[in-house]
């Protein structure tokens, strides 16, 4: 679930970060699935992305993934030495995160999720 920490009626952008935790090994190194997911999780939202995602793969020290989208962004961090995926998605409120927090939730096959909304603009 997901907690909404601020609320405004000015607000233009919804900010979701997210913590999984437990994350299945296989996930944590592959450069190319977690930018997959990425766009796969831009797709259930809505979202358009205005390129490949940019991933770097360094060993130990994980996967670091960036999809630009028109209006926002979605990245990911992988932390394998915890069993960790960090998550941030930016967009524009007339989209749902939910979708793409879904999506991730399901494939990431974690033990435990720790997630934020946050309005902004």
């Amino acid at each position: 679930m997901v907690s909404s920490a601020r609320e405004s009626a000015t607000s233009s952008h919804a900010h979701l970060v997210a913590e999984f935790t437990g994350v299945a090994e296989e996930w944590l190194g592959d450069g190319s699935r977690l930018g997959g997911l990425l766009v796969a999780a831009a797709g259930a939202a809505g979202l358009h992305a205005l390129g490949a995602p940019l991933v770097r793969t360094s060993g130990a020290h994980g996967v670091d993934a960036m999809l630009l989208l028109e209006g926002g962004h979605a990245a990911l961090h992988s932390v394998p030495a915890r069993r960790v995926v960090l998550v941030d998605l930016l967009a524009p409120l007339r989209h749902d995160l939910v979708p793409a927090f879904e999506v991730l939730s399901r494939r990431l096959a974690m033990t435990d999720v720790r997630a934020e909304r946050l309005l902004r603009g």
